[in-house]
């Protein structure tokens, strides 16, 4: 019943705007009051005229236009209609002028060409507004109901430079955000007092926790440009003391180009407390490496050889081949790049770097110019319980990687090592640095260029300490520290990435390079800052409990060798030292006594056989490991901008 009346309602509002479109034909034609004959002709003609143009409109369907959804498609039918309905009456009027001498009533048919083009223009724009008009009712509601829905928070703007400008202006554009800006703080005395778009500059960020009480700001939102950790920190302790949440706006370089997303805005992360200012790569030079090139990512589902692939495919690589051994973790890789560079040809393989037949297979199918060798077992504890799947792996995967890169013509080989690698006190540092030593060793003989590339932890990766330390505050605690005093150097996984393509691009056969990764960072104050981050209070609503340093382990990481003579090159972030290479006659017996302890699950006995092939391997005990390097906490430290230090072979 409900929808027979809305259609009865809906013919009859055409009917009524046919009908006064028709009418004010005869008014425009006429300027004004017709004569009486055209009144006539008017009264005469009027319901013909209606129910033709009725007619038509619903030969083309237009009845059964849903009104709220009008659009630019239906307004075309619309068109079509009222100009077939005009040519229907256009023709009648030519033919009623011929047979108007002998057939009297036909001269009701002889209607003025100017009503007839004027009703046209005024029943299209008649019959298009009544719907475009419901349209916009049904919208304005909804928006209406959207914004009665959600509350406008409060909020106040740290930062009025033009960044904030930018975000108070977009807040002000669309009402049906949840935010409602109270005022700017901003710590530039010329600004004090001024307004700024509309919003007024309350004070600086020292007056927060004031400014919060007699506004009723409840949230606050960060819109300093390229806001440094140390800036983020201090306004995040400002917060904290005015007990409201904090956001931030990350990226803002993007909306000083006018690019404003307020979708973006979030909590505050641990990687804006951990932060750099993003790093200069010669983006040329990568291209040059990269483009047109087949290229070939070993471990391509991990952490980091899922973020080296998303950075290859942004230069246009001639083909990249993902190798991983695990299904789920190449199926999850492909089909995200598959969807985000569908015009790169990506060539998804099973392999375990530890078979060499398989290996030979792949590398024979797709002979890669540039590999870039990801996979590895990484985790310290882990491969202290299984020492021998480490050399297994990380020694004996690499060489047989390496080996085929050799045999089938690779131009560049790059290896991910680590910072452990350096007077490594684990299995897995150890392991790592032997596959140092054997791809310096075949740098020696070989045309393909080996190289190495040294970085600490990456941020957020698997198994790392961040999304552990974020479980374990999920759960209520405890938040486990091995060591008060443990530090560790950050990056993030992009960054990471850019640089190891940057070094391989840049960087000398035989040379081990290591990623600047700026000023160490103490895990407590990392986990203090993370509970603080939750909205709880460290030792108070989440337990931070120390359970002591686990196997492998060191209180502080290295990045370079004593023995290394740094110096800087042309990059600024670069720097170029000596290192002993060993021959590779050498390596190899060292790695033909290491083979016998592949399968073994002794501890000792793997650490025995390593200590061997390098000398620089150390206990974890050995008191020159605790060295007296000083470590400033979390929210003091200045991060600098990442790079590359780079060592070279003597």
């Amino acid at each position: 019943m409900a929808r027979t009346i809305s259609r009865l309602v809906r013919t009859a509002l055409d009917l009524l705007v046919l009908s006064l479109a028709y009418f004010g034909a005869y008014y425009l034609r006429f300027d004004g009051l017709p004569p009486f004959q055209m009144i006539k002709l008017l009264g005469f003609t009027w319901p013909y005229v209606v129910g033709l143009e009725l007619a038509v409109l619903h030969l083309f369907s237009v009845p059964l236009f849903a009104w709220r959804y009008i659009s630019l498609r239906e307004a075309q039918r619309v068109l079509w209609a009222t100009c077939v309905s005009a040519g229907i009456i256009l023709a009648v009027r030519i033919a009623s002028g011929l047979v108007s001498p002998v057939f009297d009533y036909a001269e009701y048919g002889i209607i003025p060409i100017g009503v007839i083009a004027g009703n046209a223009l005024l029943a299209f724009l008649g019959i298009n507004g009544v719907r475009f008009a419901r349209r916009l009712m049904v919208e304005r509601s909804s928006r209406l109901a959207l914004h009665l829905r959600r509350e406008r928070v409060p909020t106040l703007l740290l930062g009025a430079g033009q960044a904030g400008v930018l975000i108070a202006k977009e807040i002000g554009a669309h009402k049906d955000l949840p935010l409602r800006v109270v005022g700017f703080l901003d710590d530039d005395p010329s600004k004090l007092g001024t307004i700024v778009h509309g919003v007024r500059v309350l004070g600086t960020t020292e007056e927060l926790a004031e400014i919060t009480r007699v506004t009723g700001a409840r949230q606050a939102v960060i819109t300093v440009a390229n806001a440094s950790p140390a800036d983020i920190r201090r306004l995040l302790r400002l917060c904290e003391r005015a007990d409201i949440p904090v956001k931030i706006m990350p990226g803002l370089y993007e909306i000083l180009d006018g690019k404003v997303n307020l979708t973006r805005i979030r909590d505050v992360s641990i990687e804006d407390l951990l932060g750099r200012d993003a790093v200069s790569l010669d983006l040329d030079l990568i291209r040059k490496f990269i483009r047109g090139k087949r290229v070939m990512v070993t471990g391509a589902g991990g952490s980091i050889g899922s973020e080296l692939c998303r950075q290859v495919a942004k230069f246009a690589p001639r083909t990249l081949a993902l190798v991983e051994q695990s299904e789920f973790n190449l199926f999850t890789i492909h089909q995200e790049l598959s969807s985000k560079f569908p015009e790169v040809n990506l060539r998804p393989l099973i392999c375990d770097v530890c078979d060499s037949e398989r290996v030979d297979h792949v590398f024979a199918d797709e002979l890669p110019e540039v590999v870039f060798h990801a996979a590895a077992h990484k985790h310290v504890p882990m491969m202290e319980w299984n020492p021998g799947e480490a050399v297994k792996n990380n020694v004996f995967g690499t060489k047989k990687v390496a080996d085929a890169a050799d045999r089938f013509g690779c131009g560049t080989f790059v290896l991910i090592s680590t910072d452990k690698a350096v007077n490594p006190t684990s299995v897995m540092g150890t392991t790592k640095r032997a596959a140092e030593m054997y791809i310096q060793a075949l740098a020696q003989t070989s045309r393909t260029k080996y190289l190495a590339v040294r970085f600490g932890n990456v941020l957020g990766s698997t198994g790392s300490v961040i999304p552990i330390f974020k479980a374990q505050i999920a759960a209520g605690g405890p938040v486990t520290v091995t060591h008060p005093e443990m530090t560790r150097y950050f990056m993030t996984i992009p960054e990471a990435s850019q640089l190891v393509m940057q070094a391989g691009a840049m960087g000398e056969s035989g040379e081990i390079m290591v990623l600047d990764m700026g000023q160490p960072v103490r895990i407590m104050d990392l986990a203090e800052e993370l509970i603080r981050l939750s909205g709880l209070t460290p030792q108070v609503d989440i337990e931070i409990r120390v359970t002591g340093i686990r196997a492998g382990e060191k209180l502080f990481e290295e990045l370079s060798f004593d023995a290394e003579r740094m110096s800087k090159t042309r990059h600024d972030k670069i720097f170029v030292g000596n290192l002993h290479a060993f021959g590779l006659a050498e390596i190899n017996r060292g790695l033909e006594a290491l083979a016998s302890v592949t399968n073994s699950t002794s501890r000792d006995e793997v650490r025995r056989a390593l200590a061997k092939l390098v000398p620089e391997m150390h206990e974890p005990s050995d008191p020159t490991l605790v060295t007296a390097e000083k470590t400033l906490p979390l929210d003091l430290t200045e991060v600098p901008s990442a790079g590359v230090l780079r060592s070279a072979t003597a």
